[in-house]
């Protein structure tokens, strides 16, 4: 069951018009059943209007990530406006969904084989400590020009990482991104001394 959209404050105004229960019921449970996981609601603003014989109702979409989606519906009815804007919100949303999965799909990663070592301890083996730590692996990874938000979302398309390194199209500088155990996130700026 889909529960990324639940419980989403929605506000219903009205323009030019009084908004009656039943047309305020009938928007919010059109509303509610907005079931896309992404990008993650968080706040709805519908707006009703009524102008010479003519319905109009507009949606504003608050979302994660600095991201706002407006459609509106201009039509006879009321009712038919709402149903209207609903389905043209909706196919934003997958349709932006669709784009931002495209564009930043994770690449497939190969496999990486380690070859298998068994450990054999001598009787005479004796136990110091090292002083200095053993460099394990290298990784190459390719830094590029992005804004916060555009590797915010990329780190939350790649499930495998903990953090994203990339030049802040913003300040131009080295910033690290970090996941953080709460949900939230890190972000350092890096000050590269000359």
């Amino acid at each position: 069951m889909q529960t990324a959209n639940v419980n989403m404050p929605i506000r219903i105004t009205g323009r030019h018009m009084s908004i009656t229960d039943a047309i305020r019921q009938y928007a919010q449970s059109k509303v509610e059943h907005i079931h896309l996981d992404y990008p993650r609601i968080i706040e709805v603003h519908v707006i009703l209007d009524v102008a010479k014989h003519r319905h109009f109702a507009e949606i504003v979409l608050h979302c994660a990530n600095h991201i706002t989606i407006e459609a509106d519906h201009e039509c006879d009815d009321m009712y038919a406006a709402i149903d209207g804007v609903i389905a043209k919100i909706t196919r934003q949303m997958r349709k932006y969904k669709t784009k931002m999965l495209r564009s930043h799909r994770p690449r497939k990663s190969e496999g990486k084989h380690f070859d298998q070592h068994v450990l054999h301890i001598d009787e005479t083996f004796e136990l110091h400590e090292e002083s200095e730590p053993k460099h394990v692996e290298t990784e190459r990874v390719a830094v590029k020009h992005l804004f916060v938000d555009e590797a915010v979302l990329q780190l939350e398309l790649a499930a495998n990482r903990h953090f994203i390194v990339f030049l802040n199209a913003k300040s131009e500088k080295l910033n690290i991104l970090q996941r953080r155990r709460n949900g939230g996130y890190g972000l350092m700026e890096l000050e590269i001394p000359s």
